[in-house]
């Protein structure tokens, strides 16, 4: 019988193990049960946190620059480089990450420290930049990333608005004449797993401005600012798909920047190599924290699996715990499923465990699909 050839693509499992531990683990367990198996192992992102480490484990050169966070304080963020390709995680400046615990700025978060990463890429010598939005703070639709790139935005008496989506209230003026003029040669691809548009019942504070702590009024004055914003630098683009990302940083990115969306795994798998790992694989192992509903509309583990099942690969998938039915599972591609819940059904025990948890899973998986 030939040996089997495993490829594990899996995210992170969010809290507890990075994607760089789940192949880890796995390729452990697998081991442990068929020792002579064949394991590659290709750590996965979707665009949002996360997404620089794989770029890294993939072969990326890690790269760092100390960039304004939210709430103005300066941070260390990560971006990634490979020849003239970087891969820059908006979340690693702007992201909630960056937040004392429990305390959120839903007015005046500003994505300017994810303008510096950029600015930070085209310094290194990018012409293509991956840029990952997702997990931000902030809901300032890109007027934070523009004006460190160069772009001002004044209020009534000429003075620059305030950060946050709040302070877009009082815009009266965008000059984007000043943007670097780097940019204007570079492909600059929007990587995201939402398609929301700017504002409205799907935008991006109705949808996602609770988590970044935003009240119903809040939600209401940022969804106003936002249109607002929009009507100066251009409405069309508010309604594309993506323009909603990481608080609107998508809608800044394709109204000014030229950035073009795409779906965020797809766009990391082709950078990350994965087809031609593909080709190597007799199965495939993906995976993420949480298998659920979310999970079908756009995130890694749906994007290895249709992937896979285009190539005539089985895929199996790991996971903390279980949310979806044997049926949406086979429609996504996926055979079947390894939850750790069904080894310990406590949830924070199974968090703390997960290492060790996800090795026995993937000793039934060696079992069931190796032996």
């Amino acid at each position: 019988m030939e040996t089997a050839r495993v490829l594990v693509a899996a995210d992170k499992f969010k809290g507890s193990l990075t994607a760089v531990q789940v192949a880890e683990r796995v390729t452990a367990g697998l081991r442990r049960i068929v020792p002579e198996v064949q394991v590659e192992t290709l750590p996965v992102a979707d665009g949002g946190d996360g997404t620089v480490a794989a770029a890294v484990a993939a072969g990326f050169e890690r790269r760092e620059a100390r960039v304004t966070g939210p709430r103005g304080e300066t941070v260390t963020a990560a971006y990634a480089l490979r020849d003239t390709t970087a891969v820059v995680e908006m979340a690693e400046a702007s992201g909630l990450q960056h937040l004392p615990a429990g305390v959120f700025a839903p007015l005046t978060a500003t994505t300017y420290g994810s303008g510096e990463l950029l600015a930070a890429a085209l310094d290194a010598g990018a012409r293509t930049i991956v840029f990952g939005v997702g997990g931000s703070a902030t809901t300032d639709g890109g007027a934070g990333m523009l004006a460190a790139l160069g772009a001002r935005f004044l209020d009534a008496d000429g003075k620059p608005v305030g950060p946050g989506g709040g302070g877009l209230a009082e815009l009266a003026e965008a000059d984007l004449s000043g943007l670097d003029p780097r940019l204007a040669d570079v492909d600059l691809i929007l990587a995201s797993d939402v398609d929301n548009p700017l504002t409205g019942p799907k935008g991006a504070p109705e949808v996602y401005g609770r988590q970044k702590g935003a009240t119903e009024d809040d939600i209401a004055t940022l969804d106003a600012a936002l249109a607002h914003y929009a009507s100066i630098l251009g409405p069309d683009h508010a309604k594309l798909p993506g323009a909603g990302a990481a608080g609107g940083i998508g809608y800044g990115a394709l109204v000014a920047l030229g950035a073009r969306f795409r779906p965020g795994i797809e766009v990391m798998l082709d950078v990350l190599g994965f087809a031609p790992a593909l080709a190597r694989a007799t199965l495939v192992i993906t995976g993420e924290g949480s298998l659920d509903e979310q999970t079908l509309h756009g995130k890694a583990p749906a994007g290895v699996a249709a992937a896979a099942r285009a190539a005539g690969l089985e895929v199996v998938a790991v996971c903390g715990r279980l949310a979806l039915p044997p049926e949406a599972l086979g429609r996504a591609g996926i055979r079947r499923a390894y939850a750790l819940t069904e080894l310990e059904p406590d949830p924070a025990v199974c968090m703390a465990q997960a290492g060790p948890l996800l090795e026995r899973v993937a000793e039934g998986i060696a079992r069931d699909f190796l032996s």
